[in-house]
């Protein structure tokens, strides 16, 4: 997007394809280029090198080398042509997120990696999650107008889509988890799509009912409500209860937070209710007086009894909560870790259902706070000084949406800061947006080039 000091224009009423024909007849080469890197991006995060895989197969576990060479040069290639392009014309954007809060994290970062109990392990899924974190980070920067960027998320949105019901009327065997399954057999009959599980395909499933929403928002009647419609509808059969839960109910809390005037009490509204969860899931088993609240809930908040691994990950954050035990190490190695008697399973588990208390397991309490400054209580005050200088308000709330489900999602799942899962990158792209729309404007439009 274009960040220039003119007001952003609504977008007119027009066909789908009309809209990318007229379009792409404005930008010149590198515009174009620049918009295939963005598509690119999310085509990628998306949908992966590794569509549909063959959940019955005994090597679906194992990390192939070659497999992952290639996610690592991809990413790591898109992430450096992107930077370029962004450099070239929006060096101001950059330079603002050079901020003393953001260079203590990196710095942290380097020292927990140096400090990890597996380093090679930490420092080499190190390298992929900054090149997939650069990538959403610069992603909102790279198409040169509005216009161009919502034709990106369509077009994306669309393609996942058809790839998602094609494979499930066409290849259910890979599509929708089946009691030949080798881990979960007992998920058989959830929709899972070009994903490898059902609990990623349905909070991407969420990301897309607010893309559905936002691009209504902007005019796009045909293509917005059909992508709203499909994703909801895929949503439903993938089972995923924590996405399907918060769907609505975090829509409508943005919607509350959107026409709250004081930064205050947007801070209450969004935040309350989100300690409020954590007390009632990990809090659980830290307090006897918590955990007895939530055994008189008529709900599970433990989402299918999480206790026993809440427990194995906050015994872990006992034992370094400064260094932490390295950026995403520790779960490899959780099977040599002691558990309590009956809870033996929680060693097996891939992390610790929990966002923030993985964060703490990992890279330690001093790297999760400088996570929380950032991506949690940062992207708030970003949307109100949106707000008060009048930006971009659609595009401020899809923003906005996603950044609080992803704050909600992390309750009971873990997503920040983990490598190409395509929450994070949506989440982490959100966050950035924010940043960028307190600090400038975009048009809808730019003139023709010359």
């Amino acid at each position: 997007m274009d960040r220039s000091a003119a007001d952003m224009t609504d977008v007119e009423v027009r066909s789908f394809g009309h809209a990318l024909r007229d379009e792409l007849g404005r930008l010149n080469v590198v515009q174009v280029a620049r918009c295939l890197v963005a598509l690119a991006a999310l085509l990628l995060v998306l949908i992966t090198l590794d569509p549909f895989p063959d959940l019955r197969s005994e090597d679906v576990a194992a990390v192939v080398g070659g497999r992952m060479a290639l996610d690592y040069v991809t990413f790591g290639l898109l992430a450096a042509i992107g930077v370029l392009f962004v450099l070239a014309t929006d060096a101001p954007s950059l330079k603002t997120l050079l901020t003393p809060l953001h260079l203590c994290f990196i710095g942290w970062m380097l020292i927990n990696v140096v400090l990890s109990e597996s380093r090679d392990v930490s420092i080499q899924r190190l390298v992929l999650a900054a090149s997939v974190t650069s990538l959403a980070v610069i992603l909102p920067l790279l198409p040169p107008t509005q216009r161009s960027f919502n034709l990106c998320l369509a077009v994306a949105a669309l393609v996942l889509l058809g790839l998602c019901y094609l494979g499930v009327v066409l290849a259910p065997q890979y599509s929708i988890h089946s009691a030949l399954d080798i881990t979960e057999p007992q998920l058989a009959g959830d929709w899972r799509g070009s994903f490898g599980h059902k609990n990623v395909a349905s909070p991407v499933m969420t990301i897309l009912v607010y893309v559905g929403i936002y691009l209504s928002a902007v005019g796009s009647f045909v293509v917005g409500p059909a992508i709203a419609l499909l994703a909801g509808i895929f949503l439903v059969f993938t089972g995923g209860k924590t996405s399907s839960a918060l769907c609505l109910a975090i829509y409508a809390l943005a919607s509350l937070v959107y026409v709250t005037k004081s930064l205050w009490l947007k801070r209450v509204i969004c935040f309350a209710p989100l300690v409020v969860m954590n007390l009632l899931t990990v809090g659980s088993v830290m307090s006897p007086a918590l955990g007895s609240i939530t055994r008189s809930l008529p709900i599970d908040p433990t989402f299918t009894g999480r206790s026993e691994v809440w427990e194995f990950a906050l015994a872990a954050v006992a034992e370094k909560p400064v260094a932490g035990h390295g950026y995403a190490a520790f779960w490899d190695g959780a099977a040599e870790g002691r558990t309590t008697q009956g809870s033996e399973w929680a060693v097996t588990a891939a992390h610790s259902h929990n966002s923030y208390l993985d964060l703490a397991v990992t890279i330690g309490l001093p790297g999760m706070l400088l996570v929380i400054l950032i991506f949690v209580w940062a992207p708030l005050r970003n949307f109100q000084q949106m707000q008060a200088r009048n930006r971009n308000s659609a595009l401020g709330k899809l923003f906005l949406t996603i950044w609080l489900f992803g704050l909600y999602f992390g309750t009971t799942e873990t997503f920040l800061l983990e490598r190409q899962n395509p929450v994070w990158f949506m989440f982490a792209l959100a966050v950035a947006g924010l940043h960028f729309l307190a600090r400038f404007q975009c048009v809808a439009q730019m003139e023709r080039a010359g």
